[in-house]
């Protein structure tokens, strides 16, 4: 939720647009990212995010990579910093997010992200990683629909790190993963939140 009970995973939010910024500080990356209202996070990079993106090993250096929920961008940018010959994919529902991705992608000259609509996305790219720290909050059914959706278009050798509290199910959402066939591991925990690591 976002306030004035507009979900950020809401296509068009209808919260009034605030404008404001964050720091994304990393040991390798210091970048200002431009943020809004009516979007995840807004006033501070979510910690659940920073776990992810301190614990994951390098993505790979080419290829199509997907930034899963990418609210304005900490992910993506990261991924494209990491990895400046990749292709980032930086997919949402939310279209103020999305404007909020490009603009800060721009900014900070990392010109390989792009920045689409989930519904967007050609049928023909395959990823070598997915980074997400999910929408949770949509549901059980919803976010399963989701992962089944994107995990399935990892390469074979592609890899997906999910970023999930414990308190909101990361250790269900692993068995579950299990159950689809898929190779679910802990890859990190820190401050109450798991890293799942899915392969094939």
């Amino acid at each position: 939720m976002t306030g004035n009970g507009a979900h950020y995973f809401s296509e068009r939010p209808e919260t009034a647009s605030r404008p404001g910024s964050v720091d994304l500080v990393l040991p390798d990356l210091h970048l200002r990212l431009e943020t809004d209202s009516g979007v995840f996070s807004p006033e501070r990079v979510d910690l659940g995010t920073r776990v992810l993106l301190e614990s994951v090993p390098p993505p790979p250096q080419e290829g199509d990579l997907l930034d899963l929920g990418c609210g304005y961008g900490p992910v993506a940018l990261t991924l494209a910093s990491r990895a400046p010959d990749a292709t980032v994919w930086a997919v949402d529902v939310n279209r103020r997010s999305l404007e909020l991705t490009e603009r800060n992608a721009q900014a900070a000259r990392l010109y390989k992200v792009r920045s689409v609509h989930v519904d967007e996305v050609p049928d023909e790219v395959r990823f070598r990683a997915i980074w997400s720290n999910p929408a949770i909050r949509i549901g059980k059914q919803a976010l399963h629909e989701m992962l089944t959706r994107w995990l399935t278009r990892l390469t074979p050798d592609g890899v997906a790190y999910l970023v999930v509290q414990k308190h909101l199910g990361s250790d269900s959402l692993q068995r579950w993963l299990g159950e689809q066939g898929w190779q679910a591991s802990r890859e990190a925990s820190r401050a109450a939140y798991r890293i799942l690591k899915v392969t094939r």
